[in-house]
């Protein structure tokens, strides 16, 4: 390739939203119209950037892809505009699709997830996907056939006086996808995505296409989605692997963008580098991705946070402002008769840092007004959860009053640790519409307090300092439900239990090999129990944002009813 000119690619990291397919191909043109601006012979958007991702059984419906191939044909017109640039588009597909409600064959026509290239006002290759994922949050094999039942091949094509082969996502990850696309005559893959963010996971990527890039001996310019879909987050990050396995180009993260990447005439990569977050830095900026866009993306004017004084609810709110500004944040203290004083203050003190609205609302007569009720049914017997859970559920009953009347959606404050071990009440802490935190176990909880305490922050006065008083951070856990209670009175030290969490839940080491590893015996089977047998809990808790390889949410899937004990 010496003797060739500079190539320019652009990869389009775009927030689409699923079903929205006026507004992804709106998206997707803006960002050709900069692409072609830049002097880019191609952009590449992300897997299914027409649909968002996942569309789920919204493929299902006839409909829906029938406008997607309509919508598809009218991207192409537009694209028109941009002389010389080709449009790499993630879609859905059916081959002999016309778009129209004429044609009766679609309920048994297979699916495909495909890339398209799109120039000169027409679709001029289409490439569908041959891996398909059946894991963690991924279900494909339920929506698409591979493109191998199609009797497909590579689809290479040419820009710029390179020529590029398509990879969809998962197709990059075995040899065989791109081998043939090697064969087929590519000099550049281009490899479009729709990955889920986990902590950690870029360097996962990275990796992996390094070292497939050193398998084919081709550069691998890899395009990312960004934004949050309901529990899942993307982080874009998009970014381009030279032939030698070295990462050229990183786009940023957590953001929309266009990453510009030059293939040069020797074949190597040059672009920006942008710097990987550390894990603290990922996980906020995950949370906080996953809170803007389910708000945004859903239409809710703002959000309402039960503050109690404690670090969980503090956190919740300083990623709630973050994501959405104070003004559409609302707070509400509800005291009860065993709320320590320094529980109210340190709200007070918090909501004040941040500006936003706080209100309290002393539950202790409707706490009274419901033992008064129980009192014959309750004669003779002792206090006990049954009182506890009934602050809890007042608690829930008054924010969801708010939420109906003024519109605002319930941000839940429960982390993973306590929805593994069922240290929350149904109906009551775990009302609500988003479950913010809900894959953030209580050691994270801290870390991410103490990292957020470090950012330079300006609050509401105008000065620059800390949003979470010091003492949420370091008081130890309560949920004040009785007199002097601490979370250590029911559950192991967190760093026991978040441990142990771990290595059962998310890396399904067995209870055996937990005590093996040296955690307590007593310890290990109490919280193992625990999470078997608090499932039916989770089942009813509401969505919240996934920030770990797995989550209570797509990726677990246990029976209720189970009798397995190791």
């Amino acid at each position: 390739m010496s003797t060739l000119s500079r190539a320019r690619v652009a990869l389009a990291q775009i927030n689409a939203t699923v079903g929205d397919l006026d507004g992804n191909a709106q998206l997707i043109v803006e960002a050709a119209r900069a692409a072609h601006a830049a002097g880019a012979c191609v952009m590449v958007a992300p897997e299914l950037a027409l649909t968002g991702y996942p569309p789920e059984d919204l493929l299902l419906r006839p409909a829906f892809m029938q406008a997607c191939a309509r919508k598809l044909a009218e991207m192409a017109i537009a694209l028109a505009a941009f002389e010389g640039l080709r449009v790499v588009v993630g879609h859905p597909h059916q081959f002999g699709d016309r778009g129209d409600s004429r044609s009766r064959s679609h309920a048994v026509q297979r699916r495909f997830n495909a890339a398209s290239v799109l120039a000169g006002g027409a679709v001029v290759a289409t490439y569908c996907k041959r891996e398909l994922p059946n894991y963690q949050v991924f279900d494909e094999r339920r929506y698409f056939a591979s493109g191998r039942d199609a009797g497909q091949g590579a689809v290479v094509f040419e820009a710029g006086g390179r020529r590029f082969g398509l990879l969809i996502c998962e197709d990059a990850w075995f040899d065989e996808p791109a081998d043939a696309a090697k064969a087929a005559g590519a000099e550049v893959l281009c490899v479009l995505n729709a990955s889920p963010f986990h902590l950690d996971k870029g360097g996962e990527r990275e990796a992996r296409m390094a070292e497939r890039a050193l398998q084919c001996g081709l550069p691998l310019l890899y395009s990312h989605l960004s934004g949050g879909q309901d529990e899942v987050v993307f982080d874009g990050a998009s970014f381009a692997v030279d032939a030698h396995g070295r990462v050229a180009v990183r786009g940023p993260s957590f953001e929309s963008a266009l990453v510009l990447v030059d293939v040069l005439p020797d074949g190597s990569l040059s672009g920006e580098l942008c710097p990987v977050p550390s894990l603290e830095e990922q996980a906020w900026a995950a949370l906080v991705t996953g809170v803007r866009d389910y708000i945004g993306k859903n239409g809710f004017p703002g959000v309402i946070i039960g503050l109690s004084g404690g670090v969980d609810s503090a956190l919740v709110l300083a990623i709630a402002v973050d994501a959405l500004g104070a003004d559409r944040v609302r707070t509400v203290m509800m005291p009860s008769p065993y709320t320590a004083d320094i529980s109210w203050i340190d709200a007070r003190d918090m909501a004040a840092r941040l500006g936003v609205r706080y209100d309290e609302i002393s539950i202790a007569p409707m706490f009274e007004a419901f033992r008064h009720s129980l009192a014959t049914e309750f004669a003779g017997l002792a206090e006990d959860a049954t009182e506890e859970n009934i602050q809890a559920r007042v608690r829930g009953t008054l924010l969801m009053a708010l939420s109906n009347k003024f519109g605002a959606i319930v941000l839940t404050t429960g982390n993973k640790s306590e929805m593994a071990t069922g240290y929350c009440t149904l109906y009551g802490d775990m009302a609500g519409g988003f479950a913010v935190i809900k894959d953030v176990a209580k050691t994270l909880v801290y870390r991410l307090c103490e990292w957020k305490n470090r950012q330079p922050t300006v609050r509401a006065d105008g000065s620059t300092g800390p949003v979470i008083p010091e003492r949420i951070i370091t008081r130890p856990p309560s949920a004040e439900l009785r007199p002097d209670q601490k979370d250590q009175d029911s559950l192991p030290p967190y760093d026991v239990l978040d441990g142990i969490l771990a290595r059962y839940m998310e890396e399904d080491q067995s209870i055996d090999d937990i005590i093996a590893a040296g955690y307590p015996r007593a310890d290990v089977e109490r919280v193992t129990r625990l999470i078997k047998i608090n499932e039916y809990k989770r089942r009813q808790s509401p969505v919240g944002i996934r920030i770990t390889h797995r989550a209570f949410g797509r990726d677990w899937r246990y029976p209720i009813t189970s009798k397995f004990r190791a």
